[in-house]
């Protein structure tokens, strides 16, 4: 066996390993709660240079480069494809003064830290400089998540990163362009306009590609439905040839270009696009940063010094914040917010794959220390995702911009039965929002004092009014059965399928109205319609929240309330979660259970324990004309 591993695993077993430790340690960080990255980098490290299994230059040879080389364009034009400028809301002005002034100002600051704190010389630290303006579009969102934000600063700190995320490569590109020609003797005249030239052609390229062989080819039809995804993609790989062909590494900004364009486009399509490229992006980011860390020679990290550490805490303690603060220096934001997007600057993979990728060919061209740049990146990205990634929940709540730490319920639908609903949640400091289509329905909601939106859930107006990441749960209620599964089929993959919830829809019992299993949310309540709900209401059933004990059960709830109907169940942390069946329901002690009782059923007896409550519903609201 130690000869086999010591010869190679060869080219498909070390494809297989990459996707199984790369998709595997994604899966582990999702079930665990932690950092993504981190897990990536450890499981790398153990499988690369801990054990010996997977060696890229060994397994791959020269194949290596160019497989990160296309991984990073397709990563980079995920990130141009999420540039939809109509969503960026309230925090417009902020994202431009941190791409405009924060993105030059950061090469700057992050230059000289690597200067005078790593000791990197000037052409390297220029090179590097430029990749650090990236901030981690694939770090910050589960952080963000993690978190629970509010929307302005989480939306700031989110597209900061994507519009910075190509402006880094680009940066970097030029930085390394301007390295080689001092390298290889070019004028200066000759040079500018090589780069000149190389530059212009990419976005060019990149525009016309989104605009006329993508955005226009899709709307006019000439790309049949199933073909468009592959189209896409071998558009994608066409650019990034093309021009990496006239400029070295110009195709990083042609594709960027290109993913702005379709994004921008209000294509039809999109939703299955978007797709596509969370898929890819998933599977791509694993794949690159398993190499990455696998082909890591531990002899050079060995060799960083204190130095290291100091070029972590300038970045962290002054470069960083002196760029923010700088560039929303005279804006309208609150000084908590300015001083909490100064104090995170997670980075991620992005990061990692491009300076590995400089890295590299600094040292091929002869810049000395061009090969520490890989082992400072992977440094500089452990400390800051292990810092943000325990800090940021607890930072956020000492400046006051993290939202309740309870998950919270969006019911869409106001009627009778969600606002009684609502209020017994809410009087239970369960946070809770009543959205709704139909100004009328909002009536009842509104006088009970609930929290409601008038509006389409699905539509611009709520992602930028709506903090979709303060709900961990939704609930699809209106009268319109069809509304109701395009509302839980459309927020299903944003939120998981398990967090969405449908009311049973009337005609679901018959063979001509059945829909297939695979649209809509999950249903509860034994399969009951919003009329049936309504009716019960009308005979006097009425909501109460149990909490369970040690010493008031589960069996002693289901005997001292007989004929009750289990809603959801609310555990120890606020996670709500429906019940489809009361009868084989199960909850444990220190959970509560909403359930609706009969009128017999809501005077019972409970057993007089301390730590046992039963909370009765707010008395529902008078029938409305």
């Amino acid at each position: 066996m130690a000869t086999e591993v010591a010869a190679g695993l060869g080219p498909v077993m070390a494809f297989a390993l990459v996707g199984v430790c790369g998709v595997g340690a994604q899966w582990l960080a999702w079930r665990l709660r932690l950092p993504a990255i981190v897990l990536m980098l450890a499981v790398g490290l153990l499988v690369g240079p801990g054990l010996g299994l997977l060696i890229p230059a060994r397994d791959f040879g020269a194949l290596t480069g160019p497989l990160i080389s296309l991984a990073v364009a397709v990563i980079l034009f995920e990130g141009g494809l999420s540039l939809d400028l109509h969503r960026l809301g309230d925090a417009r002005a902020g994202v431009r003064r941190l791409v405009l002034i924060g993105a030059p100002l950061g090469w700057l600051m992050s230059t000289l830290a690597l200067v005078y704190a790593a000791g990197l010389s000037w052409e390297a630290a220029t090179v590097f400089g430029g990749i650090m303006i990236v901030t981690g579009p694939t770090v910050i969102a589960p952080l963000l998540r993690q978190a629970r934000l509010a929307r302005r600063p989480a939306q700031l700190l989110q597209w900061e990163a994507i519009v910075n995320d190509p402006i880094g490569a680009l940066a970097a590109v030029l930085a390394f362009e301007v390295v080689l020609v001092l390298h290889s003797g070019l004028g200066v005249t000759e040079a500018v306009l090589d780069l000149a030239i190389g530059i212009g052609f990419a976005a060019a390229l990149g525009a016309a590609a989104g605009y006329f062989g993508i955005a226009r080819a899709f709307r006019r039809g000439l790309v049949p439905e199933y073909m468009k995804v592959p189209v896409l993609f071998v558009t994608l790989l066409a650019v990034f040839a093309v021009s990496d062909a006239v400029l070295h590494e110009s195709g990083l900004l042609a594709v960027t270009v290109m993913g702005l364009v379709i994004a921008n486009a209000d294509l039809p399509s999109m939703t299955e696009l978007r797709r596509f490229k969370e898929h890819a992006t998933v599977l791509l980011v694993s794949g690159v940063f398993i190499l990455l860390a696998a082909g890591l020679d531990l002899a050079q990290v060995a060799q960083l010094d204190w130095r290291a550490a100091a070029f972590v805490g300038a970045v962290i303690l002054l470069a960083r914040p002196a760029t923010v603060l700088l560039a929303l220096l005279g804006t309208a934001l609150p000084w908590r917010e300015r001083a909490f997007i100064a104090l995170t600057g997670p980075r991620g993979v992005v990061l990692v794959a491009v300076a590995g990728l400089f890295g590299q060919r600094l040292a091929e061209a002869g810049v000395a220390d061009g090969a520490r740049i890989g082992p400072l990146a992977f440094i500089l990205v452990l400390s800051t995702v292990v810092l943000h990634g325990f800090t940021l929940g607890p930072m956020a709540r000492r400046f006051g911009l993290a939202g309740t730490d309870a998950p919270g319920l969006l019911i869409v639908g106001g009627s009778r039965f969600t606002t009684d609903l609502a209020q017994t949640l809410a009087k239970a400091d369960l946070p809770v929002l009543i959205t709704d289509p139909n100004h009328a329905h909002l009536i009842r909601p509104r006088a009970a004092g609930l929290r409601t939106f008038y509006g389409d859930v699905l539509g611009e107006a709520a992602e930028d009014s709506i903090e979709l990441l303060s709900f961990g749960t939704v609930l699809a209620a209106t009268d319109n059965d069809a509304y109701n599964t395009l509302v839980a089929t459309d927020l299903a993959p944003e939120l998981g399928r398990e967090a969405v919830w449908q009311i049973a829809r009337q005609k679901e019992d018959r063979p001509r109205h059945t829909l297939p299993k695979q649209l809509g949310g999950r249903p509860f309540g034994g399969g009951r319609t919003l009329a049936a709900f309504e009716d019960l209401l009308d005979q006097g059933w009425r909501f109460r929240l149990t909490r369970l004990t040690e010493e008031y059960r589960l069996d002693d709830w289901r005997a001292k309330r007989p004929g009750a109907l289990a809603i959801l169940r609310i555990d120890a942390k606020g996670a709500l979660r429906f019940v489809s069946d009361t009868d084989t329901m199960k909850a444990e002690p220190g959970q509560r259970i909403l359930a609706l009782l009969p009128p017999e059923a809501q005077d019972a007896p409970v057993v007089p324990q301390p730590a046992a409550s039963d909370t009765p519903a707010p008395a529902p609201a008078a029938p409305l004309p």
